[in-house]
């Protein structure tokens, strides 16, 4: 499988890159069916067999519940054939999320990541910000704590996954990396993603497939010929679908 350029990072992305939440968390989901969560077993199969597929990114954050203890499971011993994203920032406990961009909050929720992962350090490190996204950036440590954490070597690159196009123009700033919601019923960051990439930073897409609400042999095509984007995270629990998904955009034209 081509790879592409994740903007100016020196990265290389497989087109697809697995959104890890489906194998940790199951609670307050926008998915239009429910779930039950695969047992170890079926985890390893799933992520040794998107790694044999192809794919070279995985993305997780701490608020996906079990997602990043079951990576360190069960790919750890193969770190060196994918890139391997988390985020800071989100807490979710007893089925709620809650928030924290503290200086001393996003260093230990990096390192609970890193043991949990079993890695000495990441690939990408994104603030994970709720919908008022704007006060993360402007009010909090966060920003200045993820350029320290990359000059000391915990990631290669830091990004923000935010909500609104305010808070990720604004990212463009200091941010290697954005990741962005953006599918054909909601086009509000196409504009950013363009902005972004003129500014050689690598550009993410989640949510391409609006939480499972639109056919992938659409979606996928729809973002991933975007100019601009680098990359579209997706997530799921069956392999099979997610070849297919691996054979759709294996037909895609790079708009970078």
């Amino acid at each position: 499988m081509s790879h592409r350029k994740l903007g100016k990072t020196g990265l290389s992305v497989s087109p697809i890159g697995f959104g890890a939440f489906k194998i940790g968390r199951n609670e307050q989901i926008k998915y239009p069916q429910a779930y039950e969560l695969p047992d170890r077993a079926a985890v390893d199969r799933l992520l040794n067999g998107l790694l044999d597929a192809g794919v070279n990114h995985i993305d997780t954050a701490p608020a996906y519940g079990l997602s990043e203890q079951r990576i360190g499971e069960t790919i750890a011993h193969r770190r060196h054939e994918f890139l391997l994203s988390t985020k800071v920032g989100e807490i979710f406990e007893n089925g709620r999320s809650r928030y924290e961009f503290s200086r001393a909050a996003i260093r230990q929720s990096v390192q609970q990541s890193l043991t949990r992962l079993r890695v000495d350090a990441v690939d990408l490190l994104l603030i994970h910000a709720p919908a008022d996204d704007l006060p993360v950036l402007n009010d909090t440590d966060a920003v200045d704590t993820l350029q320290r954490l990359k000059a000391e070597g915990l990631t290669r690159v830091i990004g923000f996954s935010g909500k609104s196009v305010s808070a990720a123009r604004q990212a463009i700033d200091w941010a290697d990396v954005l990741m962005v919601e953006y599918h054909s019923r909601d086009r509000s960051h196409q504009e950013v993603i363009g902005e972004a990439a003129a500014a050689g930073l690598g550009v993410i897409v989640k949510k391409g497939l609006a939480s499972g609400h639109l056919s992938p042999a659409e979606a996928i095509r729809f973002v991933l010929e975007t100019p601009g984007v680098g990359n579209l995270v997706i997530g799921g629990l069956n392999l099979d679908h997610f070849r297919e998904n691996l054979s759709i955009a294996s037909g895609c034209t790079s708009a970078i």
